[in-house]
C-alpha cells in the first residue's frame, strides 16, 4: 500500500495518529515542520504515526471527510479528533496534554476492566492499531467503490424506467394525430374523382382545410417519433423544449377544431371562453399542443354522451396565463388528485382501461419544464377541471 510511516509499527501504543499530506509545493514546508515536531514528541512519549498521501489514497480522505490538507487525526483512543489549517503545530501544542490525559484514562479503564474479568474470559483490547490501517484503507476503498457502483446502477435503472414511461406515453399520444390524419386523408380519397381530377362534394375551402389538417398532423407525428428516438439514445431524464413567442388562445381553438370528430361522435358540446386579448406566452407550441390534446382527449373520454366540456383562458397575473379544461365526467377522488400525475398510477375504476390520460405524467413534466404549474380540481360525480399555467411572453 502507498502508505509511509515514521517508525516501525507497534501494536501496543494506545495513542495513534494519522497525518494526511498532499503533493502541493506550498504545503511541503508546513508538512516538514509538522513531521519534525511529531518526531520530537516521539522521543518523549510513545505513540504510533502513519503518513497518508491523499493523492495516492483519496478514498481515505473521503472516509474521514477531510476538507483541507495537511491534517492530523487522532484515531485512538476515541473520540476521534481532526486538526487542520495553517497552524497545526500550535493547535497540537494545546491539545497534546489533553490527548495524553485521554490515553491515561483509557489505560486505567482497560486495567479496571481486566481486573474484573475471569481468567478464562479475558477481554481482548479493542484497539484499532495502526497496523490495521492498511487493511482498513483497502476495505474503505472497496466500500466506496461498491457505493459508487450502486449509485450508477440506480441512475441507469431510473433512466431506463423514464425511457419506458416516455415511450409508452408517446406511443399512446401517437394515436390522436394518426386518427386525425387518417380521417382527413380518407375523406379526401373518398371524394376524389380520378377521371376529372377533382374532389366531389367538397368545397375548395374544405379541401384546403383537410389537406392542412393532414399536413399538420403528419408534422406532429414526425416530432413525436423524433422524441422516441431521442429518448432511446440519450441519457437525459427531461423532455427537450424549444420555447418561443406563441399565441396560446389560437392554439386552444385549433386543438378544439382538431378533435371535433371525437366529441361530435359522442354528441358532446364544447364551450370555449378564450379572451381575444389573451397575451402571448413563452412556450414550445408542439409541447403545449401535446398537453392540450391529452387533457381534451381525457375530457372527451370521461364525459358521457351528450355531456359538456369547457375550455377557458385567463390572464391570471402579469406573469402567468392560465388554461383550464373541464368535463362533466365522474371526477377525481380527493385523495388521488395529486397521485394521478404520478407515473403508472391508475384509478381503481380504470383498471383494465386506459387510465385518466396515460400522458398526465408527461403533461406535468412539460408544464414544469416551462416553469408553470398543473393541478386538478374535482368533485366526485360532478366532473373535473384541469388547470395549467404558462409564462407570459415579455413585452
Amino acid at each position: 500500500m502507498p502508505v509511509s510511516q515514521d517508525q516501525p509499527i507497534s501494536s501496543d501504543a494506545p495513542l495513534q495518529l494519522l497525518l494526511f499530506v498532499d503533493g502541493r509545493p506550498k504545503s511541503r514546508q508546513q508538512v516538514q515542520r509538522i513531521r519534525a515536531y511529531l518526531k520530537e514528541l516521539q522521543t518523549e512519549y510513545h505513540f504510533e504515526l502513519q503518513i497518508i498521501d491523499v493523492g495516492q489514497q483519496p478514498y481515505m480522505a473521503e472516509h474521514f471527510k477531510l476538507v483541507a490538507t495537511p491534517a492530523l487525526i487522532k484515531i485512538h483512543p476515541e473520540p476521534r479528533q481532526i486538526i487542520a489549517g495553517s497552524n497545526i503545530i500550535g493547535q497540537l501544542k494545546n491539545w497534546w496534554p489533553r490527548w495524553q490525559a485521554s490515553v491515561d484514562a483509557y489505560l486505567k479503564l482497560q486495567e479496571d476492566l481486566q481486573e474484573r474479568l475471569d481468567e478464562n474470559a479475558r477481554m481482548v483490547s479493542p484497539k484499532s492499531t495502526i497496523s490495521s490501517v492498511a487493511v482498513s484503507a483497502e476495505l474503505i476503498r472497496l466500500s466506496d467503490e461498491i457505493f459508487r457502483l450502486k449509485q450508477e446502477q440506480e441512475k441507469l435503472q431510473e433512466q431506463l424506467q423514464f425511457k419506458d414511461r416516455v415511450i409508452a406515453v408517446l406511443a399512446h399520444d401517437l394515436r390522436n394525430p394518426l386518427t386525425a390524419a387518417a380521417i382527413a386523408i380518407e375523406t379526401l380519397q373518398s371524394n376524389y374523382n380520378i377521371e376529372t381530377g377533382q374532389f366531389q362534394r367538397l368545397k375548395p375551402a374544405m379541401t384546403a382545410h383537410l389537406l392542412k389538417q393532414a399536413r399538420t398532423q403528419t408534422k406532429t407525428i414526425d416530432r413525436m417519433i423524433t422524441d422516441l428516438l431521442q429518448v432511446g439514445r440519450g441519457n437525459d431524464t427531461e423532455l427537450p423544449i424549444v420555447p418561443q413567442k406563441m399565441e396560446i388562445g389560437k392554439l386552444c381553438l385549433d386543438v378544439v377544431e382538431e378533435l371535433r370528430d371525437r366529441y361530435t361522435a359522442k354528441s358532446q358540446q364544447i364551450e370555449t371562453d378564450v379572451p381575444q386579448d389573451l397575451p402571448y406566452v413563452y412556450a414550445d407550441p408542439e409541447r403545449i399542443h401535446q398537453v392540450l390534446v391529452n387533457l381534451l382527449d381525457n375530457a372527451i373520454k370521461y364525459t358521457p354522451a351528450g355531456g359538456k366540456i369547457s375550455l377557458a383562458g385567463l390572464h391570471r397575473t402579469t406573469q402567468k396565463v392560465q388554461i383550464s379544461i373541464g368535463d362533466t365526467g365522474p371526477g377525481i377522488p380527493y385523495e388521488n388528485r395529486d397521485r394521478i400525475f404520478e407515473n403508472h398510477f391508475r384509478l381503481q375504476r380504470d383498471e383494465g382501461t386506459e387510465g385518466y390520460g396515460i400522458g398526465l405524467c408527461v403533461c406535468q413534466r412539460i408544464i414544469r419544464a416551462h416553469y408553470g404549474q398543473i393541478w386538478v380540481d374535482s368533485v366526485p360525480n360532478a366532473g373535473a377541471w384541469f388547470h395549467f399555467t404558462l409564462p407570459v411572453y415579455p413585452s
